[in-house]
């Protein structure tokens, strides 16, 4: 009897034991580039930037060919960190604004020029979950104290305010007695956040300045690429290269590092990008600086150019698919296939149900979400092939203020100056070349109805007309009146 109480004991400690083993959450990483393009990696097809690291990241986990961002920085990071689309949350540009005081219309403003107070950011949800949070680079989500990442749900955090790749500054301050690269101090921030927590869950978000301009990088690394044949349908900037390059050496750290602390095998590891290619600078400035600003003689086109996006059409500061598509690609041992590629049509707004899930939080109850888990994708490549996604950009940047729908194949563009709308069917046509509209009616008005039902349910700002409309001074660029 003794010996059965005895086993029957042990068993029952034995199957708990496994249970909260088989229960263990994942730790998460999250690594978001700055401005790098759908087209930029060589995982995407590109043929002269090098990434070694991602890569073999993307060898190891999903390949995303369908993933989607604001089309600049501050919306994309609002979606993140809300879990709703740019137009509900209220941040839709970059923190202040474009603003351009004599066009044609007057474009909405940010009724605050920060993560709004009541938002639960995913920071806040997976401490809930129990998880240990970090948050290391740009944040551009509110410059005040009470709104930096160390006050929004992230036990450690130093958030970069500026100073270049070379001189970097943080708050709170990041004691380095070495003169290191932007990049190189975030993965620092990131191995030791990585090291004091190992023996707990975390979720880890490293957010790159990289490959942002004005374009700036290591010497050595610029003159490889400079002395590298060129591919004859990409930019070829040596600069630009050079900087995706240190972006990729950051990834092969942290994951290294994982690997040291034995933590690969139960960690989800996401590698992502906060809006499409810079081709060109807006205000049509040479985007090169510091010890790179003679890297191209005057008057040399890659003075002006980061990148080109083809076959997506335009870049950053557009809802065209070169300012939206982003490379995403994620890393689950065991969970997710190695070197598998998908489909699935995904956004920014996925990230913040799929971490809850993951860690068996609870979504906030009066917060409104706008995104799915994606762990059907993750672990089964289930897809929704009609599934809606929204871009809103109702600002002058690249081009006009502009809302877009993409469902399934098919994608809508609405000019939300002149009125008028454009359909493409992304299947025939990536490049966006070819307006469907007059040739399939119905489509046309199935996907305005979608749109606008979206736009009224979001409170969607929108344009409206200027009083000091002035022709002759409509390109000139002025200050957002409604900075602070």
């Amino acid at each position: 009897m003794k010996f059965s109480k005895v086993t029957f004991a042990l068993f029952l400690s034995l199957f708990f034991l496994n249970s909260s083993f088989a229960q263990k959450k994942p730790n998460i990483v999250f690594i978001m580039a700055d401005d790098l393009g759908g087209r930029d990696l060589p995982v995407y097809g590109n043929r002269f930037n090098e990434a070694p690291h991602i890569s073999k990241l993307a060898s190891q986990g999903m390949v995303f060919s369908n993933a989607y961002a604001a089309p600049v920085c501050s919306p994309t990071r609002a979606s993140i960190q809300s879990g709703q689309y740019p137009a509900r949350v209220g941040i839709f540009d970059f923190i202040p604004g474009h603003w351009r005081p004599y066009e044609k219309v007057t474009v909405p403003h940010h009724e605050v020029q920060h993560l709004p107070n009541q938002i639960i950011t995913i920071g806040e949800a997976m401490q809930s979950a129990g998880y240990k949070t970090g948050y290391f680079g740009k944040w551009h989500l509110g410059n005040n104290p009470e709104h930096l990442p160390q006050n929004r749900g992230y036990d450690q955090a130093h958030t970069y305010v500026g100073g270049g790749f070379y001189n970097p500054r943080f708050t709170p301050e990041y004691p380095s007695n070495e003169q290191k690269r932007l990049s190189e101090v975030l993965t620092d921030m990131g191995i030791n956040f990585l090291e004091e927590n190992q023996n707990e869950p975390f979720f880890l978000f490293i957010s790159h300045y990289d490959v942002h301009v004005q374009l700036d990088a290591d010497k050595e690394l610029i003159s490889k690429y400079l002395n590298k044949e060129n591919d004859p349908n990409y930019s070829n900037n040596a600069v630009y290269a050079a900087m995706i390059e240190h972006v990729d050496l950051s990834v092969g750290k942290i994951m290294e590092t994982l690997e040291k602390l034995g933590l690969a095998e139960e960690t989800l590891f996401i590698f992502y990008s906060d809006n499409g290619g810079v081709n060109n600078r807006f205000d049509h400035i040479p985007l090169l600086a510091g010890g790179s600003l003679e890297v191209y003689p005057e008057g040399h086109p890659l003075r002006y150019i980061a990148t080109t996006n083809i076959p997506l059409r335009a870049g950053k500061g557009t809802v065209y698919e070169g300012g939206v598509r982003v490379p995403l690609i994620v890393r689950w041992p065991e969970k997710i296939k190695a070197g598998i590629k998908t489909e699935a049509l995904v956004s920014s707004v996925d990230f913040y149900p799929t971490f809850v899930e993951l860690g068996n939080g609870s979504m906030p109850e009066n917060q409104v979400f706008d995104g799915i888990t994606m762990l059907p994708i993750l672990t089964e490549n289930k897809i929704d092939p009609e599934r809606e996604l929204f871009t809103h950009y109702p600002v002058y940047h690249h081009t006009v203020p502009m809302s877009a729908l993409r469902k399934g194949k098919w994608k809508i563009i609405e000019n939300l100056v002149s009125g008028e709308f454009s359909l493409y069917n992304l299947e025939f046509d990536l490049s966006e070349m070819t307006d469907l509209k007059f040739s399939y009616p119905e489509k046309l008005e199935e996907m305005k109805s979608v749109l606008k039902n979206w736009q009224q349910s979001t409170k969607a700002q929108m344009p409206k007309p200027n009083p000091d409309f002035d022709p002759a001074k409509r390109y000139e660029w002025g200050k957002n009146p409604f900075a602070n």
